[in-house]
């Protein structure tokens, strides 16, 4: 039977056998959740005369309005735009530095806060009294927002400025999974020791890193969180907006914890396509019947690995939606037999895989051909520890 085969009546059986045994409290329900944002009763007071910088990009909208818009007309003195990874816009490539500019509808600064300057710079701050946070993040430990909130976080605390985060829903909210971040492994794509899916809003993890003292010299930022009204940890948020270009459609969101990792490889995960994080292959695989040829696409993907090379692969969209979206854990399978079918072995990692995972021995267990089921107990004790650590910051009622 060929691994294409294979692949298909797994994922059949999976999706299946979790079809059967969701129960009807985390399917998708008819309710209103209200963000953050949305709760302008609950901040807009607290802003009135105060000179304020906001950290926002595309997603930080109240309806269908963004927030920097929506501050200005009810009078909030808005002095500054910080923006992080993809830019204010959200159509900047991913890991490509970002420049400062000026937002052409408000007249306003753009800082970038990615690239040459990951945290705010004491001087940003001299005529700020208050700063705002509101971006959708995704709940995956390497996707930078939470370590752009983090440094955000640390210059607040350093230069004595209040910060009120506008919380939002977690579209990977309802599970916990992954080796936990080990501290050599700290980088811009994972600087606390969590697992890749914590299950957490921005908002509880902004509660974390400030008690855990993960902020440098353990200094404490004077925060506020603006919670949500209507959401629990069982929920399956839809986002209204993609977080970031490469993250179009729900299926890539539910799909981006397991195939990033495929960003410390040989190995495409579809950017360059209109199914980014939906498809992974490469031009030396086995023909598999399916196969894409990336490209150069503007605010998505300028240059994405094998552009304009037929890659013989694997479209997984479906599985994203049908399974992961049920799931409580990360899916290695594609990972692990797609390292076995790669004949250049040598060359199938690359020096990224280890932050990503944010330990050496996910790779090492990889080259061994340890099993899927022995990398998850692997690190089960790990995840216990953190879910102990994480129980405590939790604002909204848990999925356990």
């Amino acid at each position: 039977m060929t691994i294409k085969i294979k692949w298909f009546f797994f994922s059949l059986l999976i999706s299946t056998f979790i079809r059967a045994q969701t129960p009807n409290d985390i399917r998708p329900e008819n309710k209103v959740i209200t963000t953050g944002a949305e709760r302008t009763d609950q901040y807009f007071p607290l802003l009135k005369g105060e000179k304020i910088a906001v950290v926002a990009n595309h997603t930080s909208l109240i309806g269908k309005v963004h927030l920097v818009d929506s501050l200005i007309h009810a009078g909030v003195q808005v002095v500054k735009i910080f923006s992080p990874e993809h830019g204010l816009r959200g159509t900047e490539d991913a890991g490509t530095g970002v420049l400062n500019s000026v937002d052409a509808g408000t007249g306003l600064p753009v800082i970038s806060l990615y690239g040459k300057n990951e945290k705010i710079n004491p001087r940003e701050l001299k005529n700020i009294d208050l700063v705002l946070f509101d971006l959708q993040d995704v709940g995956v430990r390497f996707f930078t927002y939470i370590s752009t909130l983090h440094y955000v976080m640390e210059a607040c605390a350093e230069n004595r400025k209040p910060l009120i985060v506008l919380d939002r829903p977690n579209p990977n909210g309802f599970y916990v999974d992954g080796p936990v971040l080990e501290d050599k492994f700290r980088s811009f794509v994972g600087l606390h020791p969590v697992p890749i899916v914590y299950g957490m809003t921005i908002g509880e993890y902004a509660g974390m890193i400030n008690a855990e003292q993960w902020l440098k010299n353990k200094v404490k930022c004077d925060l506020r969180v603006v919670t949500l009204v209507n959401y629990n940890h069982n929920d399956r948020y839809v986002l209204p907006v993609k977080p970031s270009p490469n993250l179009p459609d729900m299926s890539a969101v539910y799909l981006y914890p397991s195939l990033c990792l495929f960003e410390g490889t040989a190995i495409s995960v579809g950017r360059g396509t209109s199914k980014p994080f939906q498809l992974f292959g490469h031009p030396d695989l086995p023909e598999t019947g399916f196969s894409f040829t990336p490209a150069s696409i503007i605010g998505a993907c300028l240059n994405p690995p094998f552009k304009g090379v037929l890659c013989k692969g694997y479209d997984v969209s479906d599985f994203g939606l049908n399974v992961i979206s049920c799931s409580d854990r990360l899916y290695l399978f594609w990972l692990t037999g797609t390292y076995r079918l790669f004949r250049a072995k040598e060359k199938f990692f690359n020096d990224y895989f280890d932050k990503l995972a944010g330990t050496s021995s996910l790779r090492e267990q990889i080259v061994k051909g340890v099993s899927e089921d022995d990398i998850h107990k692997s690190w089960e004790e790990g995840v216990k520890k953190f879910k102990i650590i994480r129980k405590k910051y939790l604002l909204y009622p848990d999925f356990e």
